[in-house]
């Protein structure tokens, strides 16, 4: 059983033809097919189309007011009605894509202003670069509105005339009768191609386009802690706009190139260390390198193969809050020697007889390594 219809667009029985209208749209986008991919979808589409079918014309209005669906069973398609009633496919698909360049959504509608396309552009950092920030320039190729013709496309002097095809609308439509009823297809005009108008006259330093491909460098700042694919954007430095339109955007993919001596792990940096046997035993202090510079590092007498060592705040800023650093973290590996001088021996081979360690049958490499495990 057929839903009553003013239940469908979810108006009153005594809305006026503009609250219907309004009702249609804001469904349509919602549910057209196209866009909304739930289950039952496109079946809801086609009931709020019926609907509107029937309460936007007064007389199949009036008579469904009075009989209700049988008096309106012939009435209409039930299927795709003619969008050119509510500002054609334009209304619906501009609301999902409006500021792309070519799409279905500007059929009838490229005569007013036209939000100019997004850019992007991929940035390769050091890694130092990534820690700290700061600014680098950048090279775009863009799209400028034409200087000669201020973006009219139209010789200096003229001016676009109204397309004869279309009357200026930007859209064709041609109806076709079907056993079920009238369907019509909205499409872009195919003189103006959607703009409404047409250039008799074009300016020779853009061809008519009212766009320029123009080069320039822009200085952008990093800020301090960005990490590989973070997205900066730069506001309207995309492709200018149509028409007086607002220009898009450039976002700035951040890439941070590795670092041999330095690995991130967050806001964490971390690093390997290889000390002497010797250094790990008695304890040194050693000069390290750091983002920040050369940092002295105390190793504690008997530090084992792996010990993590901690320098704080010398990991890397909080992006966003720079002052919130991270620490850097560095793992100890001790060098074990595989061959000593004579002198080296003897003095070892003392130090196991203090110990009382027998070292003759895991060699002087066993000893060693039982120092770090005792």
């Amino acid at each position: 059983m057929a839903r009553d219809y003013y239940d469908v667009l979810g108006v009153s029985r005594s809305a006026d033809q503009e609250e219907i209208k309004r009702a249609y749209r804001r469904l349509a986008r919602k549910y057209h097919p196209d866009v909304n991919k739930d289950t039952g979808a496109e079946d809801t589409f086609k009931e709020i189309n019926r609907a509107y079918e029937i309460l936007s014309e007064p007389e199949i209005r009036a008579r469904y007011d009075r009989f209700g669906e049988a008096g309106v069973g012939g009435a209409a398609a039930g299927g795709y009605p003619d969008f050119g009633d509510v500002g054609g496919f334009a209304d619906i698909f501009e609301s999902f894509f409006g500021g792309f360049g070519g799409g279905a959504g500007q059929v009838g509608r490229r005569r007013s202003p036209t939000r100019g396309d997004d850019l992007r552009l991929d940035l390769k950092l050091d890694f130092k670069e990534a820690v700290f920030g700061g600014e680098k320039e950048i090279k775009i190729s863009h799209l400028e509105t034409c200087g000669t013709c201020k973006g009219s496309g139209a010789k200096p002097g003229t001016r676009p005339s109204t397309c004869g095809t279309c009357g200026g609308t930007g859209q064709v439509r041609r109806a076709t009768r079907t056993p079920f009823g009238s369907f019509t297809q909205v499409s872009a005009c195919p003189t103006c191609n959607g703009s409404g108008e047409v250039i008799e006259d074009r300016c020779e330093s853009c061809g008519g386009s009212g766009q320029i491909q123009e080069t320039k460098k822009l200085k952008i700042t990093i800020p301090a802690g960005v990490d590989n694919g973070t997205r900066l954007r730069v506001s309207s430095e995309g492709d200018a706009g149509l028409r007086g339109g607002p220009a898009g955007d450039l976002y700035v993919y951040l890439f941070v190139s590795e670092d041999p001596a330095f690995k991130r792990d967050g806001i964490n940096i971390l690093s390997d260390l290889r000390i002497s046997y010797l250094q790990a035993i008695l304890g040194s202090k050693l000069s390290i390198d750091t983002v920040d510079g050369p940092v002295e590092l105390e190793i504690p007498a008997g530090t084992q193969p792996g010990t993590v060592l901690t320098l704080e705040n010398h990991g890397v800023p909080k992006l966003g809050n720079p002052v919130s650093r991270g620490d850097h973290l560095i793992t100890v590996q001790v060098n074990i020697p595989t061959r000593l001088k004579p002198e080296e021996r003897e003095l070892v081979e003392k130090l196991a007889e203090i110990r009382g360690d027998q070292v003759n049958r895991g060699g002087i490499e066993g000893f060693l390594g039982g120092l770090f495990r005792g």
